[in-house]
């Protein structure tokens, strides 16, 4: 959803560097991670979808992550390293949960 926005007044925007979206683009990132919030909350008293419960509701949190990050965060809008140094920690930290499960799942089986 790529959209142009003008420069408050007062405010510069430097070539090659993208102004924040307004309230407006805001809103509508609200509404959609309410809207997600609310299927989350319908999956979960689904039973037919009991067995994939988890990975559903792991997947629609994720979801729910990166919009966050990516419009809150303003990462999607600032320089391209931050982001990788974001997303690379992200992964770091994911993996490390991994393997540590995978290590020591013995003790909470």
């Amino acid at each position: 959803m790529a959209s142009t926005h003008e420069a408050h007044p007062g405010e510069h925007v430097h070539p090659g560097e993208h102004s924040h979206p307004g309230a407006k683009e805001y809103v509508v990132v609200a509404i959609v991670l309410a809207v997600l919030t609310a299927i989350e909350v319908t999956i979960y008293y689904l039973d037919f979808i009991r067995p994939f419960l988890a990975h559903l509701l792991i997947a629609l949190s994720l979801l729910k992550f990166f919009l966050v990050a990516s419009f809150f965060m303003h990462l999607k809008f600032d320089n391209r390293l931050f982001s990788s140094l974001f997303v690379g920690g992200l992964i770091l930290a994911i993996t490390l949960a991994i393997a540590l499960l995978a290590l020591f799942h013995n003790l909470f089986v």
